[in-house]
């Protein structure tokens, strides 16, 4: 009875066999996943690099059959994501997963990236895995803009003459770029049919082509951890890092358990609170688009408002939007900013953690301060934080280089 069962499995390793002499499966496997030895103290922020993996393929199931019943033309868009919401089998749930996956994506992104501040991640020699990462939250946001336009509700419309009128600043090429992007002279048809194109092919592909490229740089230079320390630097008689593990099992185990409460979380809000108040699905998006009509607020979703109270601040319009572009571009300049002898927050000086702490609640107050009404006390206190979040990398440099550090211990602590 045994001698089938036997036969099977000596089929199956010949068959894995002839694959891996024509793809490396099986070294593919080793070097990246069950002999790719991670630092042993990870702790609860290194569940969000996982979970964005997680949410991008989500994103990217959903989006795929919302397409199958969407229609991108501006007299049909509104009434075919009606029609997924009301009349297509399951179709409330994928709409609604797929725009609440979309707030916790960068909910997962900014932790993920504010782990990184936390623990150096972003030092020598990972400059390149912090670029790239960079590049990588650019491309999201152009992703979540282009599909926020997509159901072609009030704010869609509205927030896109908004933020496609920012290029307008730029002299002599503004109101040409304005043009081409819109692909007409005013938002129309055409601007939802490109941005369709980007939000589903384009821009995904790009996104994609990132996370792969931001995985290598990471497998090459091995992950960081909340001590800051080189776990390659210190190997056994095999070559093993002393203070690592195999992330397979340990931590695809540990992930799975990562997941597993964030699902519960994002089933909680899909079925309980798809908005969540307006943040994550506006009301006046339920309206279709009326370009005669002008919403009493127009201001863009959560998570663009940090950028959105910066723009405010300043009364140009022009120095605004370069502003706002330099609120993004100096983060790709963080890894030559900090001159600190360590890598992590543990052992850094109080000047350090004091910027670290006000950077975040800056951060923070300016989302808060983009979703308001813009009134004049709003802005000054936009004024204020925008400072702030300025200051975080103007002073860092200083800071980092004569602060007093504590010695990085020799091996990984808990």
């Amino acid at each position: 009875m045994a001698k089938p069962a036997s036969n099977v499995s000596r089929q199956l390793s010949n068959f894995g066999a002839w694959i891996d002499e024509r793809i490396p499966v099986s070294s593919f496997w080793k070097a990246h996943i069950s002999e790719y030895y991670a630092p042993k103290n990870f702790n609860f922020f290194y569940f969000f690099g996982s979970l964005a993996m997680l949410v991008l393929v989500l994103q990217i199931l959903t989006g795929i059959f919302l397409t199958m019943h969407y229609k991108p033309s501006a007299a049909e868009a509104f009434a075919s994501v009606e029609y997924i919401m009301r009349d297509v089998e399951w179709g409330w749930l994928i709409r609604y997963m797929h725009s609440t996956g979309a707030s916790f994506f960068f909910i997962v992104v900014y932790l993920h990236m504010f782990r990184g501040l936390m623990y150096g991640s972003y030092k020598s020699p990972r400059e390149l895995v912090w670029v790239l990462g960079v590049f990588i939250y650019l491309v999201l946001m152009a992703e979540a803009f282009m599909g926020y336009v997509l159901p072609w509700g009030q704010m869609s419309y509205w927030g896109a003459q908004v933020i496609i009128s920012l290029f307008g600043a730029i002299p002599v090429v503004g109101d040409t770029l304005v043009e081409w992007i819109r692909g007409d002279f005013f938002v129309s048809d055409a601007t939802l049919n490109r941005f369709f194109a980007l939000h589903v092919i384009a821009v995904p592909l790009a996104l994609l082509l990132l996370v792969v490229l931001h995985l290598a740089a990471l497998h090459e230079v091995g992950s960081n951890n909340p001590d800051g320390i080189e776990v390659k630097k210190k190997k056994d008689e095999k070559g093993r890092p002393l203070d690592g593990i195999p992330f397979h099992p340990y931590y695809t185990i540990k992930d799975i358990f990562g997941v597993g409460v964030f699902l519960t979380l994002f089933a909680f809000v899909i079925f309980y609170a798809p908005e969540f108040g307006g943040l994550f699905l506006e009301p006046d998006n339920f309206n279709p688009a009326d370009p005669l009509v002008t919403p009493e607020h127009i201001v863009p979703v959560w998570y663009f408002t940090p950028y959105y109270a910066i723009l405010r601040a300043v009364p140009d319009k022009l120095a605004g939007v370069i502003l706002m572009g330099l609120a993004i571009v100096v983060l790709f300049l963080l890894p030559w900013l900090d001159r600190s002898k360590v890598k992590s927050i543990r052992y850094k000086g109080l000047g350090s953690k004091i910027l670290l702490a006000v950077f975040a609640i800056t951060f923070i107050r300016l989302g808060m301060l983009g979703m308001g009404e813009g009134t004049h006390a709003q802005t000054i206190e936009s004024r204020i934080w925008t400072f702030a979040y300025f200051a975080f990398f103007i002073l860092m440099p200083f800071v980092t280089k004569y602060e007093k550090t504590r010695p990085e211990p020799e091996r990984v602590t808990k």
